[in-house]
């Protein structure tokens, strides 16, 4: 049933619902665990492709191969995905290998090498073990198929406790058009656009050009607005796929049906950026904090962004403990302008700040409120009309453990 936004969602639909998909998954050995470790999508035709990549300065060798392909015609068959491995600061045998990775597959697959994106997640400053990889990639490319959806999730995790998947159908265009979505991510999560892929598949037609405008906008208020511990990766990217085999007339922004769809696709997004904060490492809740009453929206990302990346939040938050003072001292060292005289808070719906004057409250209620799996923060700075979300989680002691031994 599509409901009142225009979409509905498809709880048993992967990556490989939307017409001309196919994914899969394998073990090569370059996880010591016995857990898929190559992954990839596959589209039957050459697919309008866009991304959007970490803004680090330091970038791993997989992100440039990948540009490289999609700017010679913007469109792509194949995303190559392996796990267990960054291929991040290794040198020029990184971007050797990257390349080889991708004329490999695309081999493989018997399709032009630049019609091959290559992307790659794990530890970094390790070289990538290339014959493991050379005899998986044959394995996955006679593995690949309609059901590979789930397969290809596992193949893309690290550190992640749960696969993330997403699935929307939609009328538009005069045709059924199915988006979906795939991501990994657990630790080192605080994407400018964690590490953090995300790929999403669509058979909606669009007008050229329109698929890159959709997907930065999207990121910008869905995977940019989630932060586990402020960290952001040398291989963060999101890829977008549209087959265009759905049948419909080519979206764009001027089109009757362009809302809906835009819509549809930020469900996507925020639903992957969601999963990935609600899977952080070692996390035991999901924090949504929302800003309203900011100068502008950017303002009010801002301010989103450092509350619920604060340290002493997330761990009064891991400890149910309503101390607002936190919420409050973070807004203000946000680095955009806030009236110290007119913050108001929210714990769910008890209030505990109004004018920035603290309110009584009852603290064994925000406690057995602040216990919960999912905890809203509501912020409202009373300068102007801008608002935002973000998404985070608590900062627990196995968040320590985790990374304290990430490499060894």
């Amino acid at each position: 049933m599509i409901g009142q936004k225009g979409f509905a969602l498809a709880p048993e639909g992967t990556v490989t619902t939307p017409k001309g998909f196919k994914a899969g998954g394998v073990h090569c050995g370059i996880k010591k665990v016995r857990r898929y470790d190559l992954g990839a999508i596959v589209c039957d035709v050459p697919a309008m492709t866009a991304a959007v990549y970490t803004t680090n300065l330091v970038q791993a060798a997989p992100l440039a191969v990948t540009r490289e392909s999609i700017a010679r015609e913007g469109r792509l068959r194949a995303m190559l995905v392996n796990s267990g491995n960054a291929n991040a600061c290794t040198g020029e045998r990184g971007f050797t290998d990257a390349r080889e990775m991708r004329s490999a597959f695309a081999a493989a697959l018997g399709v032009p090498d630049h019609l091959v994106g290559v992307t790659s997640t794990g530890v970094i400053g390790v070289h990538m073990p290339m014959d493991k990889v050379r005899a998986g990639v044959g394995a996955l490319a006679n593995g690949l198929s309609p059901d590979g959806g789930g397969d290809f999730c596992q193949a893309i995790m690290t550190t992640d406790l749960v696969q993330k998947s997403v699935c929307v159908r939609l009328e538009a265009g005069g045709a059924a058009v199915t988006i979906a979505g795939a991501a990994k991510g657990s630790g080192m999560i605080h994407p400018n656009m964690a590490t953090m892929l995300g790929f999403i598949t669509t058979d909606a037609a669009l007008n050229e050009g329109v698929l890159q405008s959709l997907l930065s906008e999207t990121t910008d208020v869905t995977f940019n607005m989630i932060t586990v511990d402020g960290d952001t990766s040398t291989n963060d990217m999101v890829v977008a796929m549209a087959s265009g085999l759905a049948g419909n007339e080519p979206l764009h922004p001027g089109h009757p049906d362009w809302e809906c769809f835009a819509a549809a696709f930020r469900c996507v997004s925020e639903t992957l950026a969601k999963e990935i904060a609600r899977d952080g490492e070692g996390a035991t809740k999901l924090i949504e904090v929302n800003v309203s009453g900011a100068r502008t929206d950017q303002d009010a990302r801002a301010v989103a962004k450092t509350i619920v990346g604060s340290s002493l939040v997330k761990s009064a938050m891991y400890g149910s403990d309503a101390n607002w003072g936190r919420i409050i001292a973070a807004a203000g060292r946000a680095g955009v302008p806030i009236d110290a005289n007119t913050v108001d808070i929210r714990l769910g719906d008890i209030p505990v700040l109004q004018a920035s004057v603290p309110i009584p409250f009852d603290e064994a209620a925000a406690k057995r409120y602040l216990d919960g799996s999912e905890i809203a923060v509501y912020v409202d700075l009373h300068i102007g009309p801008g608002k935002a979300t973000a998404w985070g989680c608590d900062l627990t002691y196995d968040y320590v453990k985790i990374n304290a031994s990430y490499r060894t």
